[in-house]
């Protein structure tokens, strides 16, 4: 079996930077479903600014470090980075337009003191402390491969809440699903290309996303059975023989009281006329007791 060369080292680090691009990309639009969603009920509902101020942070970050190792040697992480910091300035900007004052108030915080604080801190140190250019490279390598940590840990306080809820609304399957290929795509490019900057930390992104993976499927089993519509049995009644069941009411009639009037008829039917003429009298004159202001024909 041929060894494998450095040229082919170079071959395959240059396919597995273009799959984790085209991967990347899609994990950078994945959140367009939700900021759709955010967009059209102008409210950030439950959702968190955390993922997206620590993706754009370790996008800058791998800018920086691309800057140091120079185009040549890392023109796939530039290309996805530029885009990824892009784009996720733009879901910030959308989270800012529609989140309530306190959520607004604490992504305003992260961003002043995560995105810019923080980057510009480390941006000064590796700038003005007096190293060689090698030792600066492997500084700000090990900072991105904490960082690239951070972002596959973050979704942890939507998988919390998953847990607390036992729903799945606030964590996408698109995203966590991209994420798990990601890491595969860019351990992989690593791996060939001798990066373990990039590699290393895409064990542990990896190892995450599948655990959310898990977690999205075991849950969205059990709230598929919640949503099943329960049929209640209704109870049977028994209804007596004099009785009716009408829109869910039983109205008892009085069979009794139908048979006596039924016998008042039959009597009235066989009294001579001048009896009848007699209570006519009697119930006209009962009327006329009773309300004086009749003006009826009796």
């Amino acid at each position: 079996m041929a060894a494998v060369t450095s040229h082919d080292h170079d071959q395959l680090s240059f396919v597995f930077g273009l799959l984790g691009n085209l991967v990347s990309f899609l994990v950078f639009l994945a959140p367009m479903i939700t900021f759709f969603k955010i967009i059209k009920k102008r409210s950030t509902e439950g959702f968190h600014s955390v993922p997206y101020s620590v993706a754009l942070f370790s996008c800058m970050l791998i800018l920086y470090y691309a800057y140091l190792k120079g185009s040549g040697n890392a023109l796939m992480l530039i290309t996805i980075n530029s885009f990824g910091s892009v784009i996720e300035i733009i879901y910030l900007s959308l989270f800012l337009i529609f989140a309530p004052g306190r959520a607004r108030k604490r992504t305003v915080q992260l961003l002043l003191v995560f995105n810019m604080g923080a980057f510009g801190l480390i941006l000064l140190i590796t700038s003005f402390i007096p190293l060689d250019h090698q030792k600066r490279v492997e500084v700000v390598g090990w900072i991105c491969a904490v960082f690239s940590v951070c972002v596959f840990a973050s979704p942890l306080s939507v998988m919390r809440k998953v847990i607390k809820t036992k729903s799945v609304k606030y964590m996408p399957l698109p995203l966590s699903l991209c994420l798990t290929l990601t890491a595969a795509m860019w351990f992989c490019y690593g791996l060939f290309k001798k990066d373990f900057y990039i590699a290393t930390p895409n064990i542990a992104g990896f190892a995450l996303s599948c655990a959310q993976m898990a977690l999205y499927f075991y849950y969205r089993k059990g709230q598929k059975k919640e949503e099943q519509p329960v049929v209640k049995k209704n109870k049977e009644i028994e209804i007596p023989d004099d009785a009716i069941l009408i829109d869910g009411t039983v109205i008892t009639i009085r069979t009794d009281e139908i048979t006596n009037h039924r016998s008042s008829v039959e009597t009235h039917k066989n009294q001579p006329a001048g009896n009848i003429e007699t209570e006519g009298a009697t119930a006209c004159g009962t009327a006329h007791h009773h309300n004086v202001n009749d003006t009826s024909g009796c």
